[in-house]
């Protein structure tokens, strides 16, 4: 490479890099410039309270819902969605769940099933939905 094109390279990055630095002037009588004045609150707003915009955050969802707008649903008895679980709990039957089909019963241990009258084939929590099985603390 000619030397004239490294120089006017070593021009080029050099004006480049030197836009990349802020330089502040010296105050009068070689002084530190004085701190930064913080933002006095609006009239009729608290101190401590931001005053820029306020983003909402959404409220939490209810633990329970008559459905859910993924899960269906079971075809037969009276039902309702529980967040906290991530099932359908069947309102007229103590301990039996739903979710995607499969029916999920606690009777000193866990089981699931097609229909909510059986048979009845044993899990362990792994085969459960997470917020069931965390409930009853296995």
């Amino acid at each position: 490479m000619p030397t004239a094109n490294r120089v006017l390279l070593c021009c080029l990055l050099s004006l480049g890099l030197s836009a990349c630095t802020v330089h502040r002037a010296p105050s009068p009588g070689g002084e530190p410039p004085p701190p930064p004045v913080p933002s006095q609150p609006a009239p009729g707003t608290p101190s401590g309270t931001p005053s820029g915009p306020v983003t909402d955050t959404p409220p939490p969802a209810p633990t329970r819902m008559k459905t859910h707008s993924r899960y269906a649903p079971p075809p037969s008895g009276s039902s309702y969605w529980d967040n906290a679980l991530g099932v359908y709990v069947l309102e007229n039957t103590p301990g039996l769940y739903y979710r995607e089909r499969v029916y999920y019963r606690w009777q000193e241990g866990w089981s699931y099933s097609e229909s909510p009258n059986g048979p009845w084939h044993p899990t362990d929590v792994s085969g459960v939905p997470a917020g069931l099985g965390s409930h009853y603390g296995n």
